[in-house]
């Protein structure tokens, strides 16, 4: 099977330092990346305790033809994994004629380190951290379906339905076919870590999207209402847009920028399936965006998720286990453009209240920028206070930071993540919130892709 040879070739490159563990997946054009990626991760997480059992069974001795990364991958799909997918084509019996003599090497290695389960055998650098037992959040679309119809639907499934969970702990009990609602946000399931929903019907139709908990809090905390014309500065990939939408019901506007044309193409294909029709799409840098042209004049809410380091990223921390933080000069450079595109955004006249997001855990690209940004217009907009029950709060590094939110797999049982919503506390001169009028709620008909030569270049997002 096609997948076993491509995950033995990254395998092998991500031992040869051939690139990161995600590029090489990306790299290899295997249509299901989620499952090769998630087959080489484990893979590779339980390398020492497979390469013991191949040795002592005699696996490439007696199959000469066998290539190590190749039997290393089989062989943790025969004992640890899911089984052979798609029937196993000529590794089945391979595997077969070795199947009792590696079981027994298996058995003999936990007996020797006096451990019952699999997951013991780990070393203690391999062992899963926090990040690995972040469960798996899906936000139900709400332009498609409704939290009730998708909860019966993986009831008819064999799921078994826990109700709302009353707090984090519920969430870290999750096992099996279990699944949650979120206690915080209605639309939110909740699933064990390890749950795999890419192939399931709901996801590919666009009812379901897979989304981290702290992910959905940007358009939650926005929370404009519907009519209202919103911006998504840094728009790709699409998942904070396409729920925009769905708190706008479909009703309004949403214009999204984003400098990268591909990742604009994929985002246009998610906004498409999700069902949303009230977004125009614009390969255009936000910084370039005047705030006084009239077709933003009734924007009064905006998203802003710039390019960050990313250090927060789930993806990255069980990729990356103590990975170096990112240097001084980047963190500085990163920081210098978030502020940028912060002091711009709030520079739009009639804007009312406005979201900054990073998935960074660095303070510099954090509360650095919002202490900044609110320093250079001083009393025009304040840290708005929200939901005070959040358990992990912004760093104290000015007054106010306080109102500010932090997420970790630790603190939240989430991706790592930093929230601070602004909203005005004066009246602009030239729109108030009253003398805004709210646009007709006729949704347009397809998400638009319209992209534009700018006159002047501006850093891209």
């Amino acid at each position: 099977m096609a997948l076993y040879a491509t995950a033995a070739t990254v395998l092998a490159g991500v031992e040869n330092r051939q690139g990161s563990l995600k590029g090489l997946v990306y790299a290899s054009n295997f249509q299901n990346v989620k499952q090769l990626y998630a087959l080489v991760c484990e893979t590779q997480r339980y390398s020492a305790v497979l390469d013991a059992v191949i040795a002592s069974a005699g696996l490439l001795r007696a199959e000469k033809k066998l290539r190590p990364h190749l039997a290393k991958v089989l062989v943790y799909e025969l004992l640890l994994g899911k089984g052979f997918r798609g029937g196993g084509g000529r590794w089945k019996p391979l595997l077969g004629r070795h199947q009792a003599r590696l079981k027994a090497e298996l058995a003999r290695l936990k007996v020797h380190r006096g451990v019952s389960r699999n997951e013991d055998l780990l070393e203690v650098g391999s062992t899963p951290g926090p990040a690995s037992r972040v469960p798996r959040f899906v936000r139900v679309n709400t332009l498609k379906t409704s939290p009730d119809d998708a909860v019966d639907y993986f009831k008819r499934q064999g799921f078994s339905y826990q109700g709302r969970a009353s707090s984090l702990e519920d969430l870290r009990a999750l096992e099996g076919k279990h699944f949650a609602l979120d206690p915080l946000l209605p639309e939110l399931l909740v699933f064990p870590a390890q749950t795999d929903l890419h192939e399931h019907p709901l996801y590919q139709a666009g009812h379901l999207i897979l989304q981290d908990k702290a992910s959905c809090l940007p358009a939650i905390l926005l929370a404009p209402p519907p009519g209202s014309h919103v911006i998504d500065a840094c728009a790709a990939p699409g998942n904070k847009t396409s729920h925009l939408a769905a708190v706008l019901k479909n009703q309004g506007k949403i214009f999204a920028f984003d400098l990268d044309a591909k990742r604009l193409a994929s985002m246009a294909t998610l906004l498409a399936r999700a069902g949303v029709s009230c977004c125009e799409l614009a390969e255009e840098d936000f910084l370039a965006v005047s705030p006084l042209d009239t077709r933003y004049a009734r924007v009064q809410y905006i998203l802003l998720d710039p390019s960050c380091s990313g250090s927060g990223m789930l993806s990255r921390q069980l990729e990356e286990p103590g990975a170096e933080p990112p240097s001084k000069e980047r963190l500085c450079a990163l920081a210098a453009f978030q502020l940028r595109a912060l002091r711009h955004a709030l520079a739009f006249p009639a804007l009312q209240r406005l979201v900054y997001s990073t998935c960074s855990l660095c303070q510099e690209e954090n509360e650095d920028v919002v202490r900044e940004a609110l320093q250079h217009s001083p009393g025009a907009f304040r840290l708005a206070p929200v939901l005070p029950s959040w358990p992990h709060r912004g760093l104290g590094t000015f007054p106010g930071a306080e109102h500010c939110l932090r997420a970790s797999p630790e603190t939240t049982l989430t991706g790592g993540f930093f929230i601070a919503v602004m909203e005005r506390t004066e009246v602009p001169s030239s729109a108030s919130l009253a003398e805004v009028p709210a646009p007709e709620p006729v949704p347009s008909p397809a998400p638009k892709r319209k992209s534009r030569w700018k006159a002047v270049a501006g850093e891209g997002t």
